[in-house]
């Protein structure tokens, strides 16, 4: 049909235009299984900048591969140290509320979150690679140690073993997350999708959100279950316990903390209002308590915060049964979430201002910190989104924003915590609240929706499994779902149809390009990735079935009968025993159906093991191609000079093309 006109080539020279396709040399095991490593642990050949260098050079550039500080520190200036100054006060009015707010999430003391916002925001700026990042607690994996521990242990009626199960948590997440960078399995945390991670935070948000009802309403006794149905039956069977003066006060400061982000977003130079915006909710909340006496009508406050800097930690730590695999749970998972939501903030803002961070380097700085700041009373840490957000639009330069903030928070433990003793609890809750509201990004769903089903399937599934369940459940779900669709990818690859577009020798898939013409006697059918073990099976049954419908369509159209099947196989770009022998059962299909087995443009690897396997002897070189255009120019000479039964296996009339 499309090719009527074609002028098919004599033999002569039909081998002079096409081109053989070549088997790659053979290499050594131990030099393939060294590429295979490189490739998969070392994509960015870190090892790089150390060639042809002296002992003492490649000496100080691993100190500054560990330790950026020592690459960007020589070159800063004054001009840095004023923006970086800025930005760190900023940040730190955020911290100091915020610090305060998500331990209490985590059912830890307050004064942990302070804490937490001096050691290990200082260790980061040594180790981190990102400019922007502005180390801190972060809602999600306070709920999730507070969940996860809570099941455990009841942090009212044994504070002092639940707050060491905290610290060995964190210590276990760090020395998870800093293997994870010096192992280079960086790539374990890609497992949690975009759609995994818009899903769970905002479920995780939801659970948090329906749990500062307790603070707003000045309940007592409240479920330590995270379930939408636990929550809305705490609250709801405590109706005659609400306390108005508490509800009234919840309301005014969360509007006032909404109308300050609002403005901000409406009038991005004002972006310091909405940062500014939560401690100054603690002032005036203090402030209204202290000359109201709230506190002695309903309305609880912190009460004392011990003065002083972290006191040391690391002889609190748990190793015993049964706690130890309680602590080690945790740390895994909050550690992974943690992980996941610093490197994924750092990568958005380094983007934003054209640079880029080592995602393996990160990891060791973020596992490092929450190692050291486990020994020094703090909790999990990482780069929290809001947080990072106030310090990159502050106009931060480098990590020294970090210092800054951990020197204000320093400032603050050893002179001002006497100061929040009149805080009220309901403001720390409106201040979760506002935080948590930004977090569920329901734009990003409807976008998923519109884009990807089952993304947006995956992101609901997580959504729904942390707000009906457990945060646990819900990351499960996410994570069984995002593998189950990576399975199905391997599992059921695509393959089409091709047809060559009019006028040309380019063959593309017939339903992409609906205009494309069949070729007489020919099939060409494109597989879209690699052959394993795991699809060997689905795609012979699926060819099997390309070639029956084939036949009866041209059955029913009278036209000529089927006599090639072409294999496009530029897209496998790997290929196993079982797709061999897949290989060799359509060979056999094929010939006892009186069709030629084609195959088009095999890379490399695939070429290697069908050469190592035999394979292309029982196909006959002659019958592989370099593209589906000298394929289908070699099928077509052989349609037109050939009589019908020549297309047996010994008939080669251009052998060794």
């Amino acid at each position: 049909m499309g090719n009527a006109d074609y002028v098919y080539p004599s033999t002569n020279e039909y081998r002079q235009c096409a081109h053989p396709v070549a088997v790659p040399p053979p290499q050594p095991f131990f030099k393939s299984f060294k590429n295979s490593l490189k490739e998969t642990f070392f994509p960015d050949d870190p090892l790089r900048q150390f060639k042809n260098k002296t002992p003492s050079r490649k000496f100080f550039l691993g100190l500054q591969y560990f330790l950026p500080i020592l690459e960007w520190g020589p070159r800063y200036t004054f001009q840095f140290l004023k923006s970086d100054l800025i930005s760190g006060i900023t940040i730190a009015s955020l911290a100091i509320p915020q610090g305060i707010s998500y331990a209490k999430l985590a059912n830890l003391p307050p004064i942990l979150g302070l804490y937490s916002s001096f050691i290990p925001p200082l260790i980061y700026a040594m180790m981190g690679s990102s400019r922007d990042l502005a180390v801190g607690t972060v809602a999600v994996a306070s709920l999730l140690i507070g969940s996860m521990l809570g099941d455990e242990v009841n942090a009212t009626e044994n504070p002092a073993l639940y707050l060491h199960l905290a610290f060995t948590a964190t210590f276990f997440a760090g020395l998870l997350q800093a293997s994870l960078g010096l192992l280079r399995l960086g790539f374990i945390v890609d497992f949690l999708s975009h759609a995994t991670i818009v899903g769970f935070m905002g479920g995780a948000a939801t659970v948090v959100i329906l749990q500062q009802l307790k603070g707003i309403l000045g309940l007592q006794h409240f479920t330590q279950s995270t379930d939408i149905i636990s929550v809305l039956r705490s609250v709801f069977s405590q109706i005659h316990e609400w306390r108005w003066e508490s509800g009234v006060l919840g309301a005014v400061f969360l509007f006032f903390l909404l109308l300050s982000r609002y403005f901000s977003k409406k009038r991005p130079k004002f972006f310091w209002i909405s940062a500014m915006a939560p401690l100054t909710t603690v002032i005036l909340g203090s402030l209204l308590v202290y000359l109201t006496h709230a506190e002695k009508h309903g309305v609880d406050v912190i009460g004392n915060l011990k003065k002083g800097l972290n006191p040391p930690s690391f002889g609190d730590f748990v190793f015993t049964s049964p706690y130890l695999t309680t602590a080690v749970k945790t740390g895994m998972i909050t550690g992974i979430i943690a992980l996941a939501e610093g490197i994924a903030v750092g990568r958005s803002f380094a983007m934003f201002k054209h640079y880029s961070i080592d995602g393996n380097k990160e990891m060791v700085a973020i596992g490092t910190m929450n190692i050291v700041g486990s020994c020094f009373s703090c909790y999990l840490t990482t780069g929290p989104f809001s947080r990072s957000a106030v310090n990159f639009n502050a106009g931060c330069k480098t990590a020294m924003s970090n210092v800054v903030m951990a020197i204000a928070v320093m400032f603050t433990l050893l002179f001002l915590t006497p100061l929040f003793h009149y805080t009220p609890l309901v403001v720390l809750s409106a201040i979760i609240i506002s935080a948590m509201l930004g977090l569920i990004d329901y734009e990003a769903a409807i976008h998923l929706w519109k884009v990807d089903k089952f993304d947006f399937v995956v992101c609901m599934g997580a959504y729904i499994g942390v707000v009906f369940a457990s945060v646990e459940v819900g990351l499960v779900i996410a994570v069984a779902i995002s593998v189950l669709r990576l399975l199905l990818f391997v599992a059921r690859p695509k393959t089409f149809v091709l047809g060559n577009l009019p006028n040309s020798t380019i063959y593309r898939s017939v339903e992409q390009y609906p205009t494309t013409n069949d070729v007489p006697g020919i099939l060409i059918l494109q597989i879209d990735a690699p052959i394993y073990f795991a699809n060997s099976s689905y795609l012979r049954e699926r060819i099997s079935r390309w070639i029956d419908e084939e036949e009866d369509k041209l059955k029913s159209t009278g036209e000529t009968s089927l006599q090639y099947v072409i294999f496009n196989m530029s897209a496998v770009g790997n290929i196993d025993t079982s797709g061999i022998s897949m290989l060799e059962e359509v060979k056999k299909i094929t010939d006892r159906r009186g069709l030629k087995l084609v195959l088009a443009n095999p890379g490399a690897e695939v070429m290697k093991k069908l050469n190592k396997s035999k394979f292309i002897e029982t196909i006959g070189k002659e019958w592989i191609y370099l593209t589906v255009g000298e394929a289908v120019e070699a099928c077509n000479y052989k349609l037109h000079t050939c009589k019908p039964d020549a297309t047996n296996e010994d008939s080669q009339p251009w052998n060794n093309v």
